[in-house]
């Protein structure tokens, strides 16, 4: 068994958390290490213990780096230490599931040895895990358009969610994509928080019907970016800020400020330049929880968008059992010939 350095042994906030193998190449095409992924998440500790803190959090896990297998971990590893927290979520099936749920960075380096490189936290936290604290949103490039698209309908998304008295937060997805996370207080369900932000979604789709669509089937998309309504449905979750992503190039979701939207590239963003865009700038997020907004206005026009036009519910993810009010989860195209 090839050995990979002696383990390492770090203390933070005031607790010891042991490396294993730090030499072991987790991004052999940048020449980075199981040690280079540890130390980004040290560097940043302090952002995302904030986009973490008290929310059940999925396991993106990569023990041999990215080249190896990978798989999710939903339940809290068997070995937990007992200084970190878990939370108890529902999923569709009506099982139930502890999961870690980090309140520090060092709950966070702890999981980074285990091979963690992306952290998928639920949008509620453990003590309301029924009712989201925030309403998040997917900006998802559809083939023939890219990231730059994407940052364009940002702008005009955050114009809308203004009106609707809300402030939006922007980030990288890690990928092609772009994230607005809108904090909200929780008062109400995961099918609300879905019905609001497929609201946004289809009165963004009014505003720039060339470029977005809310059409749940890809045969319908085209080029367009599409709003993935269904990433707010329950057990459907996205990459924390400061996550590392399982690309060759080490990139991680990237908290921005608005005025960086259209200025910047996913590629930007890696474990080695984010360390020191977080050492010059901070966490440009770090006030992001301070004033959650209200959705009484969004549902309103839910309910306008149904009783003026007919645009009720959208099809739920194939998982999900049959819920109330929902479509037919026939392609259009299947439907048309049957």
């Amino acid at each position: 068994m090839a050995r990979y350095g002696d383990p390492l042994e770090l203390t933070v906030g005031g607790r010891a958390v042991r490396v294993t193998s730090p030499d072991k190449p987790f991004f052999p095409e940048r020449g980075w290490t199981k040690r280079d992924v540890v130390e980004y998440y040290l560097a940043v500790g302090d952002g995302v213990a904030r986009a973490l803190r008290e929310r059940p959090t999925t396991l993106e896990r990569f023990p041999d780096g990215v080249d190896g297998e990978s798989f999710y971990q939903k339940r809290a590893p068997r070995n937990l230490p007992e200084w970190i927290p878990t939370g108890e979520v529902t999923f569709p099936s009506g099982r139930t599931a502890e999961e870690f749920c980090p309140q520090d960075a060092a709950a966070v380096l702890w999981a980074a040895n285990l091979g963690t490189l992306t952290f998928h936290p639920w949008p509620v936290r453990r003590d309301a895990p029924d009712h989201p604290d925030e309403m998040r949103i997917d900006l998802d490039p559809q083939p023939g358009t890219a990231f730059a698209d994407a940052a364009r309908v940002a702008l005009t998304l955050r114009e809308v969610l203004a009106e609707f008295g809300l402030e939006g937060w922007p980030k990288t997805s890690g990928g092609r994509g772009l994230h607005v996370f809108v904090p909200i207080v929780a008062d109400w369900s995961f099918v609300e928080v879905r019905r609001s932000v497929i609201t946004v979604g289809r009165e963004l789709e009014r505003r720039e019907p060339d470029r977005v669509t809310t059409s749940w089937w890809k045969e319908e998309r085209g080029e367009r970016i599409f709003v993935d309504f269904n990433q707010m449905a329950r057990d459907r979750t996205m990459a924390g800020a400061y996550s590392v992503r399982p690309g060759p190039h080490a990139q991680v979701s990237a908290p921005l400020r608005w005025d960086e939207v259209s200025r910047v590239e996913p590629g930007d963003f890696d474990i080695m330049t984010m360390r020191k865009r977080f050492a010059s700038v901070g966490d440009v997020h770090a006030v992001m929880a301070e004033d959650p907004g209200r959705l009484e206005q969004v549902l309103e026009q839910a309910e306008r968008d149904a009783r003026d036009h007919g645009l009720g519910d959208l099809p739920y993810p194939p998982e999900h059992p049959k819920m109330a009010g929902e479509p037919k989860r026939v392609q259009p195209s299947r439907a048309k010939h049957e």
